[in-house]
């Protein structure tokens, strides 16, 4: 079995709400690798959360704002450039992994087919997976891959932490509303949590830090 194996009698460690100061500004991350099927993925046993989403949701710009780092995870107008699945160490003693979006990438059916096939492998037989971090636009949120994400992490005990991306694009008004109208959605699933956030800004970094440091600590 790997780090964190998975149960869906139990959960192991509280998702309570996060009270105490944030561990640091940012998560220190290097690249490791990058593998087109789950057969090539690392099998050392390193606690790992994936961080996914649709195509134009921010995932990259959300990496790079989380660990300060620019260059860490490839950002371009054209949505939907992540085509592997892509490993980086963190300095909180686990992984971060960034899965393919799903929706607008510029390629064949086929070759969409193929990548979506080994996001879903993944997600079903790795067992070192700890958690998951959805991305959403906040003015779009909860779009059918948003909601099939969220259903097959309850029914894995997994825990999973939606970033409301792209916050600072609204007024104060409306990103209330989105976090009550998300919190709203997801009183069925009480293991996993809202917040807004803004790649941009970095308005919500300290939060989603503290979050993840817990679970790849568990590792």
């Amino acid at each position: 079995m790997g780090a964190c194996s998975r149960s869906h009698t139990g959960w192991p460690w509280s998702v309570g709400p996060l009270t105490r100061e944030s561990l640091d500004e940012r998560i220190q991350a290097r690249f490791l690798k990058s593998a087109p099927t789950l057969a090539e993925c690392p099998d050392d046993g390193v606690a790992e959360v994936a961080i996914l989403g649709r195509s134009n949701a921010g995932k990259s710009s959300v990496l790079n704002q989380l660990t300060g780092n620019r260059h860490l995870a490839r950002t371009s107008k054209t949505p939907g450039r992540t085509r592997l699945i892509n490993f980086f160490d963190t300095d909180r003693g686990g992984r971060l992994v960034d899965l393919p979006g799903y929706g607008y990438a510029r390629a064949s059916h086929a070759e969409r087919h193929v990548w979506q096939r080994e996001v879903e492998r993944y997600l079903e037989a790795r067992d070192p997976l700890c958690a998951l971090v959805l991305v959403t636009d906040c003015r779009h949120p909860f779009h059918a891959f948003d909601q099939h994400m969220l259903g097959w992490a309850r029914a894995a005990a997994l825990p999973a932490l939606v970033l409301l991306n792209k916050a600072d694009k609204l007024a104060h008004g409306a990103r209330t509303k989105c976090l009550r109208d998300a919190e709203r959605f997801l009183r069925e699933q009480p293991h996993t949590q809202a917040i807004l956030f803004s790649a941009a800004t970095g308005d919500g970094r300290k939060f989603l830090i503290d979050w993840l440091s817990e679970r790849l600590a568990a590792g």
